[in-house]
């Protein structure tokens, strides 16, 4: 259970259930080929799992004494499993992920994609090391992470297969895939935010140079008000334009509930939120938007199928 918590599984599984949702529950119902078969494709996901499980520990390993502070109950490196076990652990996993990465992209007949691989995991480990203490930087570095899980199904999965006849719908499916990258990326980033308001206490002691730290509590919690409105608008945009006006009706009232509605909660509650609870329990209703927000596109394909046999 300790290495389970050493790679932080329970990240590792919804990003895997993340990218399984684009493939079969988005993708595989659009009647278009694609340049991975289901083995090749669960060897991308297992890939992206391994780098990111890589990223994890190597984190792990260079946040002892902060989450010491922050998170005591949390540490694992240096209290049941040694540094240099850790170490191994993680360039294992890293090497695993470049490998597979390394195949997959010999596969598709563009061995150059290989370095994608290899750039996710050296920012991973400079993130941990350095650019974590950097002010806003490591918040960006998380969230475009993050995103970039999801552009890579289409860099993988599309873009091998485009040519002129397809490139049309190749284009909006790869369109679609990005809307939804970005929309990771603002949710992440902003719950990057929250969560340093919730470490601020143990940051400020180990000498990190965090938004909370620089402008304060009060002053970060009101910027992330402020931001919250950004994701907010979009979506009700994007429901507005591309759900309610297209009669996805099933789709309409999925993104309504279960992703519109708690950003509206998040955004009333950051305004009040002052203790390290509060930013908690506001960390976990983003990371249930993102959830929410990514089982969407199973959804709409779902209601845009439906409507089409009706």
């Amino acid at each position: 259970m300790k290495y389970l918590k050493l790679i932080r599984y329970q990240n590792l599984l919804m990003l895997a259930l993340m990218q399984l949702i684009f493939r079969y529950g988005f993708l595989e119902l659009q009647n278009i080929p694609l340049a991975l078969v289901d083995w090749q494709y669960i060897l991308l996901v297992l890939a992206t799992v391994c780098i990111a499980a890589g990223g994890y520990i190597v984190n792990n390993i260079f946040d002892v004494e902060t989450d010491t502070e922050n998170k005591p109950e949390s540490v694992i490196v240096g209290k049941f499993i040694s540094e240099t076990k850790a170490y191994n652990w993680y360039i294992g996993f890293t090497v695993i992920g470049v490998a597979i990465g390394f195949y997959l992209s010999n596969v598709i007949d563009k061995p150059s994609f290989a370095s994608v691989f290899i750039i996710i995991a050296a920012t991973l480990y400079f993130y941990a090391t350095s650019l974590k203490q950097s002010l806003l930087i490591g918040n960006f570095i998380v969230a475009l992470l993050l995103s970039f899980s999801v552009i890579i199904i289409g860099i993988f999965d599309l873009f091998p297969i485009t040519n002129e006849e397809n490139r049309p719908i190749m284009g909006l499916l790869f369109g679609i895939l990005l809307d939804y990258a970005i929309f990771a990326f603002i949710i992440n980033f902003i719950r990057e935010m929250v969560k340093d308001l919730q470490d601020v206490e143990g940051d400020l002691n180990q000498g990190m140079n965090t938004l909370p730290i620089v402008f304060g509590v009060k002053r970060t919690a009101k910027l992330v008000f402020g931001l919250s409105f950004i994701p907010v608008i979009l979506i009700l945009n994007y429901i507005n334009s591309n759900l309610f006006a297209s009669g996805l009706i099933y789709g309409t009232l999925y993104g309504l509930v279960f992703i519109l509605a708690p950003l509206f909660y998040f955004t009333v509650k950051i305004w009040s939120a002052t203790t390290k609870q509060d930013f908690h329990h506001l960390s976990t209703v983003l990371k249930w938007i993102l959830f929410f927000g990514i089982l969407s596109i199973v959804v709409i394909s779902l209601n845009i199928k439906y409507n089409a046999c009706n």
